[in-house]
């Protein structure tokens, strides 16, 4: 509960018009895109600076107030929702590019910066910022770094934490830390900038980032494999990266998925096929013709149909569009979209597809699996609706054998998504007893108070989605 006396000290710091505890605007952010999950805070504030952040902190630690560090609340774990009331920590204000350093291949950006934009701004210059999420957008800088974010490039050049080398953070007493540098090495002491990202703000508020930038690849090509058969698909999968080419992009998608989706985009895809492969190659021209023309003798090896490159840019672009677009053609089904990320090693990706399909008949309910094959993390998403609980009821537990076939296969319960409160109640699944208990002793060290972000990450009881509210 934020008192009068706490509201005004918060409104001392920032200025009347960056407060807001009215019931619109607390409704707007008691959510994000993670479904079922709404909990009101009890303000909403917005700093111009970090001096700002570290006040409003000191603040909240002094008086036991949850705070809640938000980007544009793309995120699918409830990491974002504030489920113990508090403060939603806004960065509207504090969304600039701050720097592009050309000679140091680096960017440097406060958290509020929209992914997209900055992506666009260091391409302008000849430069490439992998990491591509399918909210990029719309998503931010800091949202990415607290979830660790990943996207259809993770294969090759993996994810969020693989570019972020520098970090302004502040802590849960109110102090700014920086950590990292402009440098190729660094072993001075703890690496901390790899452990506050995706923390999911339980450790500290990010207020700015530096990170890492790559010369633009020459080229690129796109192609599209086609399947009759998911073990097919799976295997040349496997074969691609056996054969010791690393594509780009290595897009997995099923039957049901490609219906939908190309009923979304209609742009041509085949919807008559049990899969498809969306593949990318970048790089000097040689090489990715030399890849690419690999490529299809190990598709074309492992049954598939037919290997289409596409003709043109805007014909690529087009399959890459329609591919970030499932979860949204998906969402157009019913009125509540469950969207998960199992993930296992891609050599058993065959056995988690057909798992998921088995799992999906046995609860009777309605799951497309997409998702970046080439690094073995599956999309399982669910079409149904909040109010039919008898449903949701199996839906739930659908979720739960699929993670539990994911760790028993080697993989894990979260990919890219995060845990936040919605994974939460299966992290032990991952990490057993010893695992969580080392990382509450991380929490209490940074967060005595337990302030930053609470009831994410730790989970309190059963393993059951909870509807949240206030």
């Amino acid at each position: 509960m934020i008192t009068a006396h706490v509201k005004t000290k918060l409104i001392e710091i920032v200025g009347r018009e960056n407060y807001d505890d009215s019931e619109a605007d607390r409704l707007v952010y008691s959510y994000d895109a993670t479904p079922q999950f709404q909990s009101l805070p009890d303000g909403v504030i917005s700093p111009d600076n970090a001096k700002q952040v570290s006040d409003i902190v000191k603040v909240c630690n002094e008086h036991n107030i949850p705070i809640i560090p938000r980007g544009s609340g793309t995120n699918l774990c409830a990491g974002t929702c504030p489920t113990e009331g508090g403060l939603v920590l806004l960065f509207r204000h504090m969304n600039r590019i701050l720097e592009i350093d050309e000679e140091n291949l680096t960017v440097t950006v406060q958290p509020g910066v929209i992914t997209l934009d900055m992506i666009n701004e260091v391409e302008a210059k000849g430069l490439f910022y992998p990491p591509d999420p399918s909210s990029m957008k719309i998503s931010t800088i800091g949202g990415n770094i607290n979830e660790n974010s990943g996207g259809l490039r993770g294969l090759k050049y993996g994810v969020t934490r693989d570019y972020v080398i520098a970090l302004e953070i502040v802590l849960a007493n109110g102090d700014i830390i920086c950590t990292g540098g402009k440098l190729a090495k660094d072993v001075a002491g703890y690496d901390l900038t790899r452990l506050f990202v995706g923390s999911e703000g339980t450790l500290g508020i990010i207020t700015e980032a530096t990170l890492k930038l790559i010369p633009m690849p020459e080229t690129k090509k796109t192609m599209l494999a086609l399947y009759q058969d998911i073990d097919a698909a799976a295997r040349s999968v496997s074969n691609i990266i056996a054969n010791k080419i690393i594509p780009t992009t290595l897009e997995f998608l099923d039957q049901p998925t490609l219906q939908v989706v190309e009923d979304f985009a209609q742009i041509g895809l085949p919807t008559n096929v049990q899969a498809v492969l969306l593949i990318e190659q970048d790089g000097p021209e040689q090489v990715v013709e030399r890849d690419m023309q690999r490529i299809a003798e190990l598709c074309m090896l492992e049954q598939a149909v037919s290997v289409e490159v596409a003709q043109s840019e805007e014909h690529a672009m087009a399959l890459r569009t329609a591919r970030r677009a499932a979860l949204s053609a998906l969402a157009r089904l019913k009125p509540t979209t469950i969207l998960e990320d199992a993930t296992v090693p891609r050599s058993e990706i065959a056995k988690m597809v057909r798992s998921i399909n088995e799992i999906a008949v046995k609860y009777d309910v309605n799951i497309c699996t997409f998702g970046h094959a080439g690094d073995g993390n599956l999309h399982p998403t669910c079409p149904t609706d909040s109010r039919n609980h008898d449903e949701i009821e199996r839906v739930e537990k659908a979720f739960a054998e699929i993670f539990e076939k994911a760790v028993e296969l080697g993989g894990t319960i979260t990919g890219e998504h995060g845990v936040g409160v919605m994974k939460a109640p299966y992290l032990e699944l991952k990490l057993g007893e010893q695992g969580i208990a080392a990382m509450r002793s991380i929490k209490a060290a940074f967060d005595p108070n337990n302030i930053m972000n609470p009831g994410k990450v730790f989970a309190k009881e059963s393993r059951k989605r909870v509807v949240v509210t206030r």
